[in-house]
């Protein structure tokens, strides 16, 4: 069995890179994807999907990609679980990104109207 996926969408927000414990790499980043279909008010909704990045492909992606950046995410689904300040158990799942590639940029006009 194979667990892959590839997602293709807009940067929320800048990415910065964070060291763990064992000075590796780690940034997060959420893709905002429109879908493809009308929902019932005839608006498309937008799903907004968290990814991690480890090591090089953290380094590049937060080098080279900034918000509003449309880029191409080849990765896993994982899913883990947690306890939360109350010590409630919750769950997560988010694609570790194996493979980015950069897109398009925002061009400077672009962010000139932001």
């Amino acid at each position: 069995m194979l667990n892959q996926i590839v997602l293709v969408g807009r940067l929320v927000r800048d990415i910065s890179i964070n060291k763990t414990e064992k000075g590796k790499n780690v940034a997060n980043l959420t893709l905002a994807i429109p879908r493809s279909f009308k929902n019932y008010d005839g608006v498309y909704d937008t799903d907004f999907i968290d990814c991690t990045l480890w090591d090089q492909v953290a380094s590049n992606t937060a080098s080279y990609c900034k918000k509003g950046d449309i880029v191409g995410v080849k990765g896993r689904i994982e899913s883990r679980s947690y306890e939360d300040k109350e010590g409630n158990k919750k769950y997560k799942t988010e694609i570790i990104a194996e493979k980015v590639t950069f897109l398009s940029n925002k061009t400077k006009e672009d962010k000139a109207d932001e």
